[in-house]
């Protein structure tokens, strides 16, 4: 499994909207969906910090987030350059791979 991680400083006056936006029937989960190999996506709040968020999309695989970017870029950075603003911060914790109890 391939996963991306991003983290969010949330404006207060946009936290609605973001969760909205963010959650599991929100913009960016449909667009995922039309990739291949398209997982799912969790919206995690940091308890002690309400504005504070992280996401985590799941891909199949490497070369299936990279076919879905390829195919569907334009969308991806149209959608996020229309809710940029609604972030004080937004960096990128990674993109990781699953370790296989298969592999050695």
């Amino acid at each position: 499994m391939y996963v991306i991680i991003w983290e969010y400083q949330v404006k207060p006056e946009s936290v609605d909207e973001f969760e909205r936006i963010y959650r599991e029937s929100g913009p960016w989960v449909e667009l995922f969906q039309n990739g291949n190999g398209y997982l799912g996506t969790e919206l995690l709040r940091d308890p002690s910090d309400q504005y504070h968020y992280l996401t985590i999309d799941r891909w199949d695989s490497l070369s299936d987030y990279e076919s879905f970017l390829s195919t569907w870029k334009k969308e991806y950075e149209n959608l996020d350059a229309q809710y940029e603003g609604l972030t004080e911060q937004e960096t990128s914790l990674g993109k990781w791979e699953t370790i296989s109890s298969k592999r050695r």
